[in-house]
């Protein structure tokens, strides 16, 4: 008699497929208090416009002289002075950081007696120093190169340069100071090693990394710099704001030539931001693995994202 086996087990039998998991409902959270603060914002926002609209102002008066050829020198003039007085802040920021760091206790000595003036005297005070230091120094004498009164000498112009460079180097002097100590020392021990002299090495090797932590707070005392620079109205020098006091003066419009000094530095002011955005980026390629986009490609994704229909990966 032959049975039959069965030879099939349960190993064998395939599995019933079992349902997957039920997709998942995502609420998104309803955030009320953003909704709360723009229409507060707004009504803020409104009630600031219709106060100013029903002010006595002329507000014709603004774009009549908005490009006006005293402004246009005003801005001119204000330009100028900002990357002058910059140019010797930043100069002057590096040497002093750099004796700060000196192991010699006579230059790191003087470079922090340097910063303690500066930077404990207001700015308004030391450019009226440097306009009547001529009660000191009745004459300037440099030997067979010059020699005039000190009044002819220290122009509006150079009372206004060394009063915002000299002043701009005390403050990039601890900027500076705190990028070279950010880069590692055994970058500097690294270089020593290799024969690489101290100055070479912080042409090289120090100064273009420490340029990272540099770089934005620079961009603000920049920033910064081009408002400062209407300090120097009280010294007689010709620059944005003493130009529209000046028509404001003559066309019996202060307060409206003082909005139109306003609007010119928030449209230089908006552009050095900008400036400054990009060159972060620049300097920020080395130390992040990708770079944030920039507004315009914030504004392509948004686009494309509203664009996009559903259904489609991103």
């Amino acid at each position: 008699m032959t049975v039959d086996i069965d030879k099939t087990g349960p190993e064998d039998t395939p599995p019933t497929p079992k349902a997957g998991p039920e997709a998942i409902k995502a609420i998104p959270v309803r955030h009320y208090g953003r909704y709360v603060s723009a229409v507060v914002a707004i009504a803020l926002l409104v009630a600031i416009v219709y106060a100013f609209s029903q002010g006595k102002i002329n507000w014709g008066a603004v774009p009549d002289y908005f490009f006006d050829q005293r402004i246009l020198d005003g801005v001119g003039q204000t330009l100028i002075l900002t990357v002058l007085s910059m140019a010797i802040g930043i100069l002057g920021g590096i040497l002093l950081a750099v004796m700060r760091l000196s192991k010699n206790p006579v230059t790191s000595s003087i470079a922090w007696f340097y910063i303690w003036f500066f930077r404990g005297t207001p700015v308004l005070v030391q450019l009226f120093v440097w306009f009547n230091l001529g009660l000191v120094f009745e004459f300037i004498n440099l030997g067979p190169f010059y020699k005039d009164e000190w009044s002819d000498f220290m122009t509006p112009f150079l009372t206004a340069l060394l009063g915002l460079g000299l002043n701009e180097a005390a403050y990039m002097a601890e900027i500076c100071r705190a990028g070279l100590l950010a880069v590692d020392e055994g970058q500097t021990e690294a270089s020593h090693a290799l024969g690489m002299s101290h100055g070479k090495t912080l042409r090289r090797i120090v100064i273009p990394q420490a340029m990272r932590v540099i770089v934005p707070p620079t961009g603000n005392e920049v920033i910064n710099m081009l408002k400062t620079t209407s300090l120097v109205a009280a010294v007689q020098y010709y620059e944005l704001l003493r130009q529209a006091q000046d028509i404001g003066q003559t066309s019996g419009a202060p307060v409206e030539m003082l909005f139109l000094a306003a609007a010119w530095y928030l449209i230089m002011t908006s552009i050095l931001s900008v400036g400054q955005y990009y060159l972060e980026r620049y300097y920020a390629r080395g130390s992040s693995r990708s770079l944030p986009p920039t507004p315009l490609q914030k504004i392509k994704a948004t686009v494309f994202s509203v664009r996009r229909p559903k259904g489609v990966a991103a």
